[in-house]
């Protein structure tokens, strides 16, 4: 009997060293796990850098991780493992399905995994975040920069004087923490406030109360009565409330639904600019941010820019001052422009001998009634302007009577709340009036104020009002004027801001439209997954705030005047006289749709296999029909 060979299997080869020996960067490249763990004992911040030396993505970042440890091995433990050699503790403990694999300790708490870009600026940043979770705000000024800022802040006071370590500092400290293992973005700042006269510029009075700052919707305070004060619990509150008026995208390069998932939300534009992290200032981006804040800020709120003026009079009288009279406030000039909440209302009602609508302004009177503590102040919002609508429909009757050329204004109470008020003006305009509403410049500005005799039975049919956008009645509100405030609530085509570094993605602009020969990488497309259109800016232009400004305008009109762009193949060579016709982008509508002649058109793709052994049996079809009657194309 003949016995079977035993299969023979080669041993892996040793593991070598994977960083030079003289690399700030420890190295147990043999996988050493439970001396990983012993080295992060006597470190306060300590980076693992989980690598399999074969991995192309290990070997490109391994050069990046030394460049970061070239900086930073003074305050920061720097430790690669290899995680590929079976033999090795990493390997039969850690199960990663993707290399390679950055962890980051801050004393015991961690792992805090690291997913962004590997590259050395963005790895050192997110590193000194892990160092410093929290700003040290000690004054006005700093303050107000950190209020200042377009990322969401929030901010904790807490008194030193009577103990080194006050209640609620270590859960706060590890909140922070804790949202930067879940947004690794690092998207939400965190701020500490030792100086009592600082945390009432915030109207924060208690030691440990917590402050999440909000540049358009009205900031809050953490609601410790209502939920437990845990780290967990202040990290969720600050990431479900904050507010995001433009977002980072960062691709990891791998397969992903990332860009999918954005872009179906609607029209998005897409915002290229060169970023350096770790610089002090970025001018382009301050530019950028404030055209976002303009865009989002619905109620021209004075509180999205925090004024130096508006911090401190918390204490004033008039923030504390009970009702005030309402006939007293009517009695100065009204202009409609004050109230920040407003939506006009054409009653479709005819009057039956001078064929004329009644078209009434419908604002939230924030200037009657309670006025609510500073940091909790209502702002403009759906629900509101919906409640406003059902109290005016209740007393819709009484607007109907209204036969005047002056603007008449009336206050009533909400159907919903005793403390909140509308207020109603309303004029009387003839159709060819209503025709010509948007070129029109006085209406609605310093009109008399008169009083209707609202009481009056009316047997008119109820017919129910609908809303009109009301830019047509305040010029200085009109899509086509000179700012954007508040654009994204007056259209129907609002727009998803996103940034993109065009250090690392600038092929997504390349494949949109941008130039490839171009030094300064700035670059903005927008983006219509819904219509399949995409516009891109002139790059002509410098990308600065007026001219995104100006390309956002474009868009939201009802008849844009933007330019769909269209990919081009620059290779063909259009001119040359052959049997089959080759069309592109820029000859299509000429060639197809202009075209006096029938058209035959194949479509094809240089990877189709198909089309290629097609295209002699085209070629002889292209010879077979009469040229005078066809034009074969493709």
């Amino acid at each position: 009997s003949c016995s079977r060979a035993k299969d023979v299997t080669m041993p892996a080869k040793l593991p070598v060293n994977f960083f030079s020996t003289r690399s700030p960067v420890i190295d147990l490249f043999r996988g050493q796990l439970d001396y990983a763990d012993h080295l992060r004992q006597d470190s306060e911040i300590v980076l693992y850098f989980f690598y399999a030396p074969w991995c192309g993505q290990s070997i490109a970042a391994r050069e990046e991780i030394e460049h970061v440890a070239s900086r930073l091995s003074d305050q920061v433990l720097f430790v690669a493992v290899n995680c590929w050699w079976n033999q090795g503790k990493c390997r039969k403990q850690k199960h990663f399905f993707y290399f390679p694999v950055i962890h980051l300790y801050h004393r015991s708490f961690g792992p805090i995994e690291y997913k962004g870009p590997m590259s050395a600026v963005y790895i050192e940043k997110f590193v000194r975040r892990v160092m410093t979770p929290l700003l040290y705000i000690s004054s006005r000024s700093k303050l107000l920069d950190f209020l200042s800022n377009y990322e969401p802040g929030v901010l904790g006071y807490f008194e030193f004087n009577a103990s080194p370590q006050p209640p609620g500092y270590l859960t706060f400290f590890t909140s922070a923490l804790h949202s930067l293992k879940k947004d690794y973005l690092g998207t939400i700042r965190f701020g500490v406030i030792t100086d009592k006269r600082v945390a009432e510029e915030i109207s924060l009075v208690h030691s440990g109360s917590v402050y999440l700052h909000r540049h358009v919707n009205t900031s809050l305070i953490y609601p410790d009565d209502i939920m437990n004060y845990t780290a967990e619990n202040i990290c969720k509150w600050a990431l479900e409330n904050r507010e995001m008026l433009i977002r980072w995208l960062r691709p990891h390069g791998g397969k992903s639904l990332l860009l999918n998932n954005e872009l179906k939300k609607g029209p998005a534009l897409l915002i290229f600019i060169p970023y350096n992290p770790l610089a002090e200032i970025h001018p382009l981006l301050d530019e950028i941010t404030k055209v976002a804040l303009e865009y989002h800020n619905c109620n021209k709120s004075p509180a999205a820019e925090p004024d130096p003026q508006d911090l401190g009079d918390t204490d004033s009288p008039a923030s504390d001052s009970s009702v005030l009279d309402a006939h007293g406030k009517l009695s100065e000039t009204f202009s409609i422009t004050k109230y920040p909440c407003c939506n006009t209302v054409v009653l479709p009602q005819w009057h039956s001998i001078s064929r004329t609508h009644n078209v009434c302004e419908l604002c939230i009177n924030q200037t009657l009634g309670v006025k609510p503590n500073k940091v909790h102040v209502p702002h403009c919002n759906f629900l509101e302007i919906e409640a406003a609508l059902d109290s005016f429909y209740l007393q819709e009757h009484t607007f109907f009577q209204v036969l005047s050329n002056t603007i008449e204004c009336s206050n009533f109470l909400s159907f919903y709340s005793p403390f909140s008020y509308y207020t109603a003006c309303c004029r009387t305009v003839n159709r060819h009036f209503l025709s010509l509403i948007s070129s029109e410049k006085t209406i609605f500005q310093t009109p008399k104020v008169a009083f209707s005799s609202h009481g009056k039975k009316d047997n008119t049919q109820h017919s129910i009002p609908h809303i009109e956008d009301r830019n047509c009645f305040i010029p200085d509100l009109q899509i086509s004027g000179t700012n954007i405030t508040g654009l994204s609530c007056r259209t129907n085509k609002t727009l998803n801001l996103y940034l993109l570094d065009s250090n690392l993605f600038w092929i997504y602009a390349e494949r949109l439209g941008a130039s490839r020969s171009t030094h300064l990488k700035e670059f903005a497309a927008i983006v219509d997954l819904k219509e399949e259109v995409h516009y891109i800016l002139d790059q002509n232009q410098s990308l600065v705030g007026s001219t995104l400004e100006n390309f956002i305008k474009n868009f939201s009109v009802l008849y844009s005047p933007l330019k769909r762009h269209l990919v081009d193949d620059s290779s063909v060579h259009v001119g040359e006289q052959r049997v089959i016709t080759e069309v592109t982008t820029t000859t299509f509508h000429d060639t197809v749709f202009l075209s006096e002649k029938n058209v035959l058109l194949l479509y094809y793709a240089q990877w189709c296999g198909f089309c290629a052994s097609l295209n002699h049996i085209f070629i002889q079809l292209a010879r077979l029909l009469p040229p005078d009657n066809f034009t074969v194309a493709r």
